[in-house]
């Protein structure tokens, strides 16, 4: 969930349309620019001028597009690359393991961000991408995140409006609720159809000393062939790996 910016000053009109764009989009015209952020034509033709050239948007064929800019600023941000060159050779692991789609997501308010995806030739045709964003009710990564989380951020999820994305999605927070305790209990949560048709998964927490969640790991595949249940050991164990590796680096900073 986006916080709030000031649209009466430069920056937070600049905020305003890099956040209008969505994972699914390759390009935006400025019509659309100006229909999603509400700001006048004048002012999002302005700002999306200085935004190129400053290299957080590209003018291609059809509009503009996030620029490889933003993704360099990305990786400089200290915990996620951290994350990243602990979490990628067990990520690794785990693909060669499954041959399957394998995420790293970490949490942003009420959305799953996704920090890092690999797949092969056979990858499922899921709607994620690296720098996307999801709802956290209804991907197996979401939800392991949440099972695990304060309560109070919880009971804000719960009480919703929960997103139908499928039909399969779920959104009866009594429902939900009781899916959070059983994850807590099994260790693994699971993805059926939930964020996009065709599509099973399954996730694990990757917890710090004091079980808090900072990221979590998931295999996804096609509902044709793929059976998450198979992979629950593979992908507890590969958040495991993580979470200790994590603790390790830390109390070797500490001394």
């Amino acid at each position: 969930m986006a916080e709030d910016v000031d649209l009466d000053t430069v920056l937070g009109k600049a905020v305003t349309i890099l956040r209008a764009f969505r994972a699914e989009d390759k390009a935006l015209p400025l019509a659309e620019l100006v229909r999603r952020t509400g700001l006048h034509k004048a002012t999002v033709h302005r700002q999306v001028g200085e935004l190129v050239a400053t290299r957080l948007l590209d003018r291609v064929e059809g509009g503009y597009r996030l620029s490889g800019g933003l993704f360099e600023l990305g990786m400089r941000a200290s915990v996620e690359r951290s994350l990243l060159e602990v979490a990628m050779p067990f990520l690794q692991d785990l693909y060669e393991r499954t041959h399957e789609t394998v995420h790293l997501g970490i949490r942003e308010g009420h959305e799953v961000v996704y920090v890092a995806k690999i797949g092969g030739h056979r990858q499922a045709a899921a709607p994620s991408r690296t720098g996307g964003r999801m709802p956290v009710h209804c991907t197996a990564i979401g939800k392991a995140l949440l099972a695990w989380a304060d309560p109070e951020l919880r009971r804000e999820v719960l009480a919703g409006p929960l997103e139908r994305r499928t039909p399969r999605t779920v959104v009866a927070p009594g429902l939900l609720r009781r899916q959070l305790d059983a994850i807590v209990e099994r260790g693994v949560s699971y993805e059926h159809e939930e964020s996009a048709v065709g599509i099973v998964c399954v996730a694990a927490p990757v917890l710090d000393a004091d079980e808090r969640p900072l990221a979590a790991v998931s295999v996804t595949g096609p509902v044709t062939r793929f059976h998450p249940e198979s992979h629950a050991n593979a992908v507890r164990a590969a958040a495991a790996g993580i979470a200790a590796t994590i603790a390790r680096r830390r109390v070797m900073t500490d001394r």
